[in-house]
């Protein structure tokens, strides 16, 4: 490891970020050292995080990963406050979009290394080039049409864009797990290896794109985002603006119904 390291490694206690000499900077996203369950503190940490990852040269390779046996699990909707406001809401949003612009400027080839649920956010694996998942794995969509909310905050926009507009449609309409094998079948998971070598396979990866030349590997990333990057910045902000007002709609109609 070099000795030196930026602010930003330690700045965010739910990421843990591990970059080796070559280069490859390795992302887990965890809780005290287990499986992580998303919050508000998070959403707001991760898009600065992932700003500051995008704009550091020195990282050459990225892999996201989860801790704890899971991608990412679940969900803390109560931390997020009342989002019938408009002004929590308007924090939510502006968060949302920058979050998944800065994971588009990351420009350098990533990798997501999945294993167990990929059950809140998966679109930030899909924002990967590649996805190795274990075995085990499964992809899910918890927080929103179930929920009462519109799947607005880029993961339409992932899982058409890798696996097509009406298969999209109908596993986020009527959401259930799918496993690392069937979405390996629909174009989203490029391989699948034995549960717990899931980051091993990554750093194999990695230390294969790392015999490219720089330029070559990051105008490379570049060139695959830019189709992606497009969609991500004409509808993630239309559609995180239709997801909150589904969200108020909901609030209201929970503090009717109570």
């Amino acid at each position: 490891m070099p000795s030196e390291q930026p602010a930003y490694f330690t700045s965010v206690p739910s990421l843990r970020l591990e970059r080796d000499d070559a280069g490859v900077l390795v992302v887990q996203m965890h809780r005290d050292g287990g499986p992580l369950t998303f919050t508000a503190q998070d959403h707001t940490a991760f898009t600065d995080a992932f700003y500051h990852i995008a704009q550091d040269r020195a990282n050459r390779i990225v892999i996201l990963t989860g801790a704890g046996g899971d991608f990412l699990p679940g969900i803390d909707f109560g931390s997020f406050g009342d989002v019938s406001d408009p002004g929590t809401w308007s924090r939510v949003h502006d968060e949302g979009v920058q979050l998944m612009e800065n994971l588009a400027n990351i420009r350098v080839p990533m990798i997501a290394a999945i294993e167990g649920r990929a059950h809140v956010h998966s679109e930030y694996a899909l924002m990967a080039d590649v996805i190795v998942a274990g075995r085990g794995a499964t992809f899910h969509d918890l927080p929103h049409f179930a929920g009462g909310i519109v799947p607005g905050d880029g993961i339409f926009t992932t899982w058409s864009y890798r696996a097509g507009a009406a298969r999209a449609q109908a596993f986020l309409l009527a959401p259930s797990p799918i496993t690392a094998a069937e979405a390996q079948h629909w174009g989203v998971v490029a391989e699948v290896v034995d549960d717990g070598s899931a980051l091993a396979r990554a750093r194999d990866l990695a230390a294969r794109y790392l015999q490219a030349p720089d330029v070559t590997r990051r105008n490379t990333r570049i060139h695959f985002m830019q189709p992606l990057k497009e969609r991500i910045v004409r509808e993630v902000g239309y559609g995180l603006a239709l997801e909150g007002a589904s969200a108020a709609a909901l609030v209201q109609a929970l503090r009717a119904a109570g």
